[in-house]
């Protein structure tokens, strides 16, 4: 399980706390560091950061945006420790620990870390299927990216030792489906959001957070390839009768 885990930190400033990581992840088995335009790397204090996990800083790779982080990812999970305008399933590191023990053979999840001064974004964090709170204490909250990824890799090593061979997934049986990818995922969207601007469901001057809440309820889903494929059949076959019959729109606007 810990070989499909992939650690990315975005935007990150201080190059020991690059390392910091680095030697989080090598202590609990993790392998696949990815970071997005960091602000400098590699540089000499993370390797003196990482106190000898140097090889796991050589094998970092370095993107420049989110997309090309999450290439290949089924799963994402964005750590926030902030309250939201708009509610999102948050799980403690003990729960995503769970979660990440029933991704299928093969299949990747990708934990976001981001920026040591206001951490991720809202449009980071509405490419997450869940969010990952670490519950601190109230009155100091202020956590280190490289302790909070200790405690996020611990959960998951703990995880991985206390799994069985063969123990079947919480559902009682094997998903007969794979899980679809995060571009795979974030089409779907795309197609989503222009569907409804042509059935006037949804005004792009006035977009109000239509969006960011289909985003979250699709996102809770966790959908498999099938399940996204029937939703772009289906918007597909929207778009079609749309195109024969212009003056077909919607008469209800959205009010969310």
């Amino acid at each position: 399980m810990l070989g499909q885990i992939r650690i990315v930190m975005i935007h990150t400033t201080h190059p020991g706390n690059i390392g910091g990581v680095a030697r989080a992840m090598q202590n609990m088995g993790l392998t696949d560091l990815c970071l997005v335009a960091p602000k400098r790397f590699p540089d000499p204090e993370a390797d003196a950061r990482a106190s000898g996990a140097t090889d796991l800083l050589a094998s970092a790779k370095v993107v420049e945006t989110l997309d090309e982080a999450l290439d290949g990812c089924h799963l994402v999970v964005g750590t926030s420790a902030r309250d939201r305008h708009i509610p999102w399933p948050v799980i403690t590191p003990r729960q995503m620990a769970s979660v990440a023990c029933d991704l299928q053979p093969g299949k990747r999840m990708a934990i976001l870390f981001g920026r040591e001064d206001r951490g991720l974004t809202n449009d980071e964090l509405h490419r997450c299927h869940h969010h990952v709170h670490i519950p601190t204490n109230p009155d100091f909250s202020s956590l280190n990216v490289a302790a909070a990824v200790q405690v996020i890799a611990y959960e998951l090593r703990i995880a991985s030792l206390e799994s069985e061979p063969g123990l079947l997934p919480q559902w009682g049986t094997a998903w007969d489906i794979d899980l679809a990818d995060a571009r795979e995922t974030e089409l779907l969207f795309e197609h989503l959001e222009k569907t409804l601007v042509g059935v006037e469901f949804l005004d792009p001057d006035n977009p109000r957070q239509l969006m960011t809440r289909l985003r979250r309820l699709f996102l809770r889903a966790v959908p498999d390839r099938v399940e996204v494929n029937v939703m772009r059949g289906f918007l597909s076959a929207i778009d079609k009768v749309l195109a024969r019959n212009p003056r077909m729109k919607g008469e209800e606007k959205n009010d969310v």
